[in-house]
């Protein structure tokens, strides 16, 4: 009679290590978002991962990208985990699941849903009972689809980490901990490995530990290792050692070079870890990334998550992969045989678009539901809009001949608005940078600002991130009153084919004078019976948004750079039918309006600012 073999994954505290089936274990792992990647191409990342040598993954869960609506959940699409983990399962990789509710990852919000943000005074990350009763629903949906794919249940799942980096965000609530521990004991059973993860100083580890959850680390190149591992001892004396967020790279930011860190430190440390037997997630390693639509978190982040990634984010090997590759040789055997190739690219060439008028005038289109009206502001939040643009109109409460202050004194636009007076651009209003613009107009005209979201904080005490115009607007002296605020669902419009399918509409005969202000360009890309990788390059556009067959392709801004191309994944595009390019450019287009599709990324120029620059032209006219 056979004896039942029992699958098991555990910590050995007396032998300071992981034991799976009762073995001595070791993960060298990576971080994948599967929230960053087309679905088509999750399996060519997991395989390139997989024969880089890795035996695990590391998975982050955004809350916001399956209940991006209260009480309607979406696991289908894009957003199927289980079946990224089934294709994990079937590659040979391991998981370890951080499923949040909060997990950072530079994503809106840290993951969290801003409908949360309805509840004015609400402490998020706290045992605030509001806060507490939404994670505890979610929590109740997600973590049961989860416990069959723990490892101990015949999955992949091997440790499930219960917040994220806890210990760096101010609270240090304690019963918040407390409560999170319980719901995953609940639903996940008392045998799983939970753990947490925090930076390597004393306050952080005091703050995001808790006993019952297995204290790690993390840390980069620039780290003395020791210290930082001598750190984990303080919290954890007996166990694994474990680096749960290596970095192998590191975020870019609008407006600075893109960030780059070196190969052989990456090897060098990575090599001294794993000599000591340490386990080491790679952050974000081997990987490609993207975030498409809304998701980018706050302003200052880019629309790329190249993160100098070991997998450039359009999933090629680079140099830094192979390094990699040739440590973890070094410990364990790594599958044999060839590594995947890169995704082919195509140069598409140029494509010329054309107006298709300033937002000002579509809001039939873009707001079908018509204005809410109100007497002060609304925020995205009171009016259940919680990403992309909202247009606020009211009229000039008198004539304004000469150049007259438009203040946000209380820093309240959040985060962009582009303001229009009968539809003519005026100028800008920034948070943070430009709180005054001037305006020139007579009574009665009417007056247009138009806000952009531009993405939640996702780190610090300032995750409680409202957007649109959260206090009132100045005019000289007047305090503007007696709003319409337009909701605007371009999504949905340009998803259900506008404006292409609107083309047999006379748009107005092309103009060789640049457009200023927020303004819609259509145009087709011909099929040429590929559907490669491209990369779309504004040049000598300012700042605006991209959709592509109706998908959000991102935020482009190669004024400010250092990006000046978004990656285009292949599946995108259509083969055999035109592809439809829709650009909302909100300061101003060049006069030759053509954007260009590149066989490789441009993620580390800023676009040098010529006379031909709409912005500069526009301002030399307002001074005359």
């Amino acid at each position: 009679q056979s004896l039942t073999w029992e699958r098991s994954f555990s910590i050995d505290y007396k032998n300071n290590c992981f034991l799976k089936d009762e073995k001595p274990f070791q993960y060298i792992s990576g971080s994948i978002h599967y929230s960053r990647i087309p679905r088509y191409y999750w399996k060519d990342r997991l395989v390139k991962m997989y024969m880089t040598g890795l035996n695990a993954i590391q998975v982050y869960v955004p809350w916001n990208f399956h209940e991006a609506v209260q009480g309607v959940h979406n696991f289908t699409g894009d957003r199927d985990l289980e079946h990224f983990l089934d294709l994990a399962n079937q590659t040979g990789l391991l998981v370890i699941l951080r499923p949040g509710p909060y997990i950072c990852a530079e994503w809106e919000m840290g993951g969290l849903p801003a409908w949360l943000l309805q509840k004015p005074n609400i402490i998020l990350r706290s045992a605030d009972t509001d806060y507490v009763q939404a994670v505890s629903n979610w929590l109740a949906v997600l973590l049961p689809k989860m416990k069959p794919w723990l490892y101990i249940n015949g999955g992949n799942i091997i440790t499930v980490q219960v917040e994220n980096e806890y210990g760096s965000y101010y609270a240090c609530d304690y019963n918040y901990m407390r409560h999170l521990r319980t719901l995953f004991r609940f639903f996940l059973g008392e045998d799983t490995v939970l753990f947490t993860t925090d930076g390597n100083t004393d306050r952080e580890m005091t703050c995001g530990t808790l006993e019952g959850l297995y204290a790690t680390v993390d840390f980069g190149t620039a780290n003395n290792i020791t210290e930082a591992f001598k750190r984990q001892r303080r919290f954890e004396p007996r166990g694994p050692l474990v680096n749960s967020e290596f970095y192998t790279g590191w975020l870019d930011h609008w407006g600075d070079p893109h960030a780059v860190v070196d190969a052989q430190k990456v090897s060098r440390v990575l090599g001294e870890m794993l000599t000591m037997g340490a386990n080491v997630n790679m952050y974000v390693s081997p990987n490609t990334h993207r975030t498409f639509g809304w998701h980018c978190s706050k302003s200052s982040y880019l629309t790329s998550y190249d993160y100098d990634a070991p997998l450039s984010e359009a999933g090629d090997p680079t140099e830094k992969l192979l390094a990699i590759r040739d440590v973890i040789k070094q410990f364990r055997d790594i599958p044999s045989g060839p590594m995947p190739p890169a995704t082919p690219k195509f140069a598409y060439g140029f494509v010329t678009l054309k107006k298709v008028g300033n937002i000002s005038g579509l809001l039939n289109t873009l707001s079908p539901l018509g204005p809410v009206k109100s007497q002060y502001p609304l925020t995205f939040e009171e009016l259940k809009q919680y990403y992309g643009y909202m247009l606020y109109r009211t009229t000039l409460p008198r004539d304004l001949s000469e150049p007259t202050p438009l203040i946000s004194p209380l820093n309240g636009v959040h985060d962009r608005a582009y303001v229009s007076v009968n539809g003519v651009y005026q100028g800008l209003l920034e948070r943070d940078t430009t709180l005054v613009t001037n305006v020139t107009g007579q009574q009665g005209d009417i007056i247009d600002i138009l806000v952009e979201n531009m993405g939640r904080v996702n780190f610090g005490s300032k995750i409680n991130d409202y957007k649109g115009l959260l206090s009132n607007l100045i005019l000289g002296k007047d305090v503007l009153t007696d709003w319409k605020i337009y909701p605007l669902d371009i999504d949905g419009a340009i998803a259900a084919g506008w404006p292409h399918s609107d083309s047999q509409k006379s748009f107005p005969a092309p103009q060789k004078e640049p457009s200023f202000g927020p303004v819609f360009y259509m145009g087709t890309l011909e099929p040429n019976g590929l559907a490669w990788d491209t990369f779309l390059k504004l040049n000598e556009w300012t700042k605006g948004q991209v959709w592509i067959n109706g998908m959000n392709l991102g935020r482009y801004w190669p004024a400010r750079g250092p990006q000046q191309t978004l990656y285009v994944p292949g599946p995108l595009l259509r083969k055999n039918q035109p592809n439809r390019i829709t650009v909302l450019e909100l300061e101003g287009a060049p006069a030759h309006l053509r954007v260009l599709f590149m066989d490789r990324p441009q993620l580390n120029a800023t676009q040098l600012q010529s006379n031909s620059d709409p912005m500069m032209i526009l301002s030399s006219r307002l001074k005359k």
